[in-house]
């Protein structure tokens, strides 16, 4: 009879677990100390960090230009293969006052995102890279696509360990999707609710594909200066944002429940 009961228990709760997978908030917790669910800035000061992936390019010089026109810096996360043919841009980039952080060398996810070590040689590719062509290293990082489908505990760690620091985004200008977008929508998109993020992590794109961004972005500058915002690089020393870590507690929970 007891051994009865307990196979009904285990049958209940495995019943249970199936059901709330459906909802993936049941099952899947926060463990980031800094996620992008956390309020970072705790004083009045309205901060937007402008950040564009994907470079460097011929067209990124366009960008630069408007940024040294409107007084505001940005953080450019690179492409170490993109450098060989655009040192210049990036000697640019980093005379100008803007910050460099790493984009991976290749940027082909299934090598990539092969195993962590992968990850971690793609970054250090790059920033030999950008070490050699502008005489510093860097340690922020940005996962192509974002971290959310790649990062673990585990892998934190190991980030952590190699001394990098990541660096996703709350509000973004969907020209990733499409570089085709017309301006107008990328201007609604990059400015949509900032008011729920302080600091605002904005993601926009400099490739040579990006013109339209290019066209945006003089208006986007204009809207967050309006709106009382102090653009600032990302540093060493900004904490690092990244997307919430979803651990699967029914996974745990199940290996106690049938290790006897």
């Amino acid at each position: 009879m007891k051994y009865k009961n307990n196979i009904f228990v285990k049958t209940v709760v495995l019943m249970c677990i199936f059901f709330m997978t459906i909802n993936p908030n049941v099952v899947f917790a926060n463990n980031s100390k800094h996620n992008l669910n956390d309020d970072l800035q705790k004083d009045n000061k309205k901060v937007i960090y402008l950040t564009f992936d994907d470079g460097p390019s011929k067209l990124t010089d366009k960008f630069l230009d408007i940024l040294k026109e409107n007084n505001v810096k940005a953080t450019f996360f690179l492409i170490g293969n993109q450098i060989e043919d655009n040192e210049q841009v990036v000697k640019r980039i980093y005379s100008e006052g803007h910050s460099i952080g790493l984009h991976t060398y290749s940027h082909k996810y299934r090598k990539i995102y092969r195993n962590g070590d992968s990850f971690i040689d793609e970054m250090n590719k790059s920033n030999e890279i950008i070490k050699r062509v502008t005489g510093k290293e860097s340690h922020l990082i940005r996962f192509p696509g974002g971290s959310r489908k790649h990062l673990n505990k585990r892998f934190l760690e190991k980030l952590h360990n190699n001394k990098f620091k990541i660096y996703d985004w709350n509000i973004q200008a969907p020209d990733g999707i499409n570089p085709k977008i017309p301006p107008y929508k990328l201007v609604k998109e990059a400015t949509k609710d900032p008011d729920k993020h302080n600091p605002v992590i904005l993601l926009m794109h400099c490739d040579y594909m990006h013109k339209n961004t290019c066209t945006a972005l003089p208006q986007v500058i204009s809207y967050y200066k309006s709106h009382g915002y102090e653009f600032e690089p990302i540093t060493e020393n900004t904490d690092e944002v990244y997307f919430p870590i979803k651990t699967n507690k029914a996974s745990s929970f199940l290996e106690k429940l049938f290790k006897n």
